[in-house]
């Protein structure tokens, strides 16, 4: 529908495409007042039983009056939601306020599409939409034999509570989210989206959309491939010029191929695409591999085609892989897919990757191939117009044949789901990430994301958060493949050095040294003349060394022993531990002295990663060292501290935004209330204009004082140029402001305030920024030279845990300060840590808080004062994992 056609007040923002419990892709979005056809269709195909159920009366057919009543809404005190595929709806959901904070709910589900998990996903998209308007608590009125509709209230994580009365089930529960209804969301959304995947790498029926005689066109290799790779399904070239292909049966259209299809491999120009979709659409294929190029990594139009694409695609409920994709594959010997342009395909093996353009995907294959590093499934977004590395993810969470993931990743649309799906993997399997930059920093033509304001440190902290080892270049996210897939993770940072030449130990060890590993073996330094027994003896003492988490085997001939023998010693050490064993082996005849993997015989031992260099090796060891610690920690229970009030907070900020709808910055006294509705207070400050009013407000307050200036351009400077400390008396006030209004007069800087005199402390600086593409970014720094000289500040992205805020204090390089350097008395860190929570908890609930500055936060002994606090609001951003799920 077109944009001026929408009625008053229609909320574009609450529309979403989401993945259904089948892996099918419908549409949610607000009811219209021109939905009346498409109701009165929907309802009519009820079944009797499923009228009853919603209305609890044999209502066969809606009036022009219920009709109207339906889908005429406010969209604020009644809501409804509609969720649609193919432009027919399949669900209908609302909400009509009771009073200021409760609503009654309802659904009403198509027969056609029940177990699909629509209930569902409309109660949490209506919930999320009511607690921003400010309801907190839905009721709902259920006959008992409505099994399934009490399910989703019960099922979805929320305290239900339910009173029988006159033969109907009163429902009520609070939809303030829980950990347990958020994990009931997040499990959902994960089996939705990986069930989706299946389609696309498990097919049973394949259609080739453009098949060809030409093995130079992408639609002849593709059907090439898929045939030199001995597909286990049914492969089917459709062409309308040709009746066979490779010996197979040519259809003219998808929707003329007998049965059912499960992806279609579109092949075509782009300007034929689009019928294609239509043809698939009607067919009833589940999902679309787009090969083709010429959308919006080319021309503007383009763009628009592509948008086109993927609408045209989830109306119909498919996923969409590309366009500009180069492919899949999936190395299962049931399904043997190999759907790419690779020209040389890596053996099936235990990794699992991702790459987002073409020309890197036969990079990325081709280095895998060159080592001999098996891979699992492969798969390309292309232009990541719909499928992501987001939706791999969450298919590999689950996939037995995957062990580790790669993933080259040249842009970013969506990094808090990221964050949050790759930590869940991370948990469990590595993932390797090859990223240089976010959002703006070399983004590749056709690729839609936000703009960031964060800093390359905002997305390195993201990726440290959620365990991800993030690499530089291809090359060394497959040194350290090969490491993890092949080897068990390091229990700790201590090394052994084993080799035969005393400068080789020491290149070792320096990089060892470099990369924050423990040399606590070693470096041992074989003579020439060894044996393959002393070889043996050696590895086998360092590898028993208690000391000892990892080994490092160093060769470089001449060697007196032959290389076999050599490379047969490091396997059979290797076999005979539970410890990772990393080898360099220069120049030995028969073991390729690049990076490879040396195997034992008949498959029964462990492949060792040979490097070609030794500081590769370490360089890998290092990363797979970093994540088995991250692993093997306490990751910590999010943060959920008491005493906060959202209400007091969302009148603050709604009152500010009904009077200034841009946004502004905030009174002291704004500040003050919205930071304690979560419990945090501000030290009050009193502004004065003139000397008498300073030594009034000090005589009020108690000495001693301070006197500072709140000019912006003085504000924000380094130093003590401001500022005035530890005034005892009135006479020291009186000669405060002299020296201050003297001082800042030719900057017209002189706005003062009196404030009560802080304990001893360390000045603290705890920030909130809301970040077109990352969302909230909480920063934690110390005050003063090492945040405005050095650049000292650490960030993290909430939500958090009390490990992530621990670490957050703990890893800016001033934190020392923070625990009795040189012999003071550390700070109390637990009320230090409360405060970041809080604050990371209010940003996370207020997208409105466009910014946030508690400076200085003054941390000491006895607690933490907060001196001062800054806050801008403005119009909330709509976020891109907006806590319901959606398709972003």
């Amino acid at each position: 529908m077109a944009e001026a056609t929408l009625p008053p007040g229609y909320p574009t923002s609450w529309e979403a495409d989401v993945v259904l419990r089948d892996g099918t892709v419908a549409s949610v979005r607000p009811i219209r007042p021109d939905d009346g056809d498409a109701l009165q269709r929907f309802h009519n195909a009820q079944s009797d039983e499923s009228i009853y159920l919603r209305f609890f009366a044999p209502l066969r057919r809606l009036s022009a009056a219920d009709v109207q009543r339906f889908t005429h809404v406010d969209y604020v005190d009644r809501v409804a939601l509609v969720v649609t595929m193919r432009e027919e709806i399949i669900g209908v959901g609302r909400f009509d306020r009771l009073d200021p904070r409760s609503a009654e709910v309802a659904f009403n589900i198509s027969d056609h599409y029940q177990g699909k998990g629509i209930g569902s996903v409309l109660l949490e998209h209506l919930a999320a939409i009511a607690r921003d308007l400010g309801i907190a608590r839905f009721t709902a009125e259920v006959l008992p034999q409505n099994r399934k509709m009490l399910a989703v209230f019960s099922d979805a994580g929320y305290e239900v509570t339910r009173r029988v009365e006159d033969g109907v089930v009163e429902v009520g529960f609070d939809i303030e989210p829980t950990d347990r209804s958020r994990a009931v969301e997040m499990s959902r959304e994960h089996r939705a989206e990986a069930q989706s995947l299946r389609s696309l790498l498990t097919p049973s029926t394949i259609a080739v959309v453009g098949a060809s005689r030409r093995t130079d066109t992408f639609g002849g290799q593709l059907l090439d491939r898929l045939l030199e790779s001995k597909f286990a399904g049914r492969v089917v070239p459709v062409n309308p010029h040709v009746k066979k292909l490779r010996r197979l049966t040519c259809y003219p259209t998808v929707s003329s191929v007998p049965g059912t299809v499960d992806l279609a491999i579109v092949a075509v120009p782009a300007p034929a695409v689009l019928e294609v979709v239509d043809e698939c659409a009607e067919a009833g294929v589940k999902a679309l591999l787009v090969v083709s190029a010429g959308f919006a990594e080319e021309s503007a139009e383009g763009a628009a085609l592509q948008l086109e694409l993927v609408r045209r695609a989830r109306g119909a409920g498919m996923r969409v892989i590309g366009p500009n994709s180069f492919g899949l594959i999936n190395n299962d010997p049931a399904v043997r897919l190999n759907a790419t342009l690779a020209p040389t395909l890596p053996p099936p093996g235990r990794l699992g990757l991702f790459a987002q353009s073409g020309a890197l995907g036969i990079a990325v294959l081709a280095s895998a191939a060159r080592r001999n590093l098996g891979i699992s499934t492969f798969g390309s977004a292309g232009n990541r117009a719909d499928v992501s590395g987001n939706d791999f993810m969450q298919y590999w969470i689950d996939d037995e044949a995957t062990d580790a993931v790669g993933l080259y990743l040249e842009s970013m649309g969506n990094p808090r789901k990221f964050s949050r799906i790759a930590r869940k993997l991370a948990l469990i399997k590595p993932v390797i990430v090859v990223k240089s930059g976010v959002s703006r920093f070399g983004v590749p033509p056709g690729h839609t994301v936000r703009e960031t304001k964060a800093r390359p440190a905002v997305f390195k902290a993201m990726l440290k958060q959620a365990g991800v080892i993030r690499v530089e270049n291809v090359h060394q996210l497959f040194d350290v493949a090969q490491l993890v897939v092949h080897q068990p993770l390091p229990a700790g940072d201590r090394v052994a050095i084993v080799g035969n030449s005393a400068a080789l130990g020491a290149l070792t060890g320096d990089a060892c040294s470099s990369w924050g590993l423990t040399v606590a073996h070693g470096p041992v330094s074989l003579p020439s003349e060894a044996s393959a027994e002393d070889f043996r003896a050696a590895l086998d003492r360092a590898f028993e060394d208690p000391g000892v988490d990892s080994v490092v085997s160093c060769f470089i001939p001449p060697l007196a022993t032959g290389d076999e023998q050599v490379a047969a010693a490091v396997r059979e050490a290797a076999a005979a531990s539970e410890k990772p064993c990393v080898a360099t082996f220069l120049g030995l005849r028969g073991v390729d002295d690049g990076h490879s993997s040396l195997k034992g015989t008949g498959g029964e031992t462990r492949a060792i990663p040979v490097y070609a260099m030794p500081e590769d090796a370490v360089r890998a060891l290092a990363s797979a060292t970093r994540y088995g610690q991250w692993r093997s920690r306490d990751q910590g229970t999010p943060v959920a501290p008491v005493g906060i009030n959202r209400r007091i907070a969302e009148d603050v900020v709604g009152t500010v935004l009904s009077v200034s709808p841009a946004g502004r910055r905030l009174t002291h006294d704004e500040a003050t209330a919205l930071l304690a509705a979560y419990g945090v207070d501000v030290w009050g400050q009193h502004e004065v204009d003139t000397v008498e009013d300073a030594v009034a407000a000090a005589d009020r307050l108690g000495y001693p004082v301070v006197l500072k200036s709140v000019a912006p351009m003085v504000r924000h400077q380094g130093g003590s140029g401001g500022v005035r400390v530890d005034l005892v008396n009135e006479q020291e006030v009186r000669s405060a402001w002299a020296s201050l209004s003297e001082r800042l007069a030719p900057l017209q800087a002189d706005r003062f305030v009196v404030q009560k005199m802080a304990s001893q402390g360390v000045a603290c600086v705890v920030t909130s920024d809301e970040d077109p593409l990352f969302g909230p970014v909480l920063s934690f720094s110390i005050a003063g030279l090492p945040t405005e000289l050095l650049d000292d500040v650490a960030y993290r992205i909430p939500p958090l845990t009390d490990v992530t805020v621990s670490e957050l204090i703990s890893s800016v390089k001033a934190a020392p300060v923070l625990h009795g350097y040189r012999g003071q008395t550390p700070v109390h860190r637990a009320a230090l840590a409360d405060l970041i929570a809080r604050i990371s908890v209010l940003a996370d609930d207020m997208p409105e808080i466009a910014s946030l500055v508690l400076n200085p936060v003054n941390a000491h002994p006895g607690g933490i004062e907060v001196l001062g606090a800054e806050i801008t609001l403005a119009p909330a951003p709509r976020r891109i994992d907006p806590g319901r799920r959606s398709l972003t």
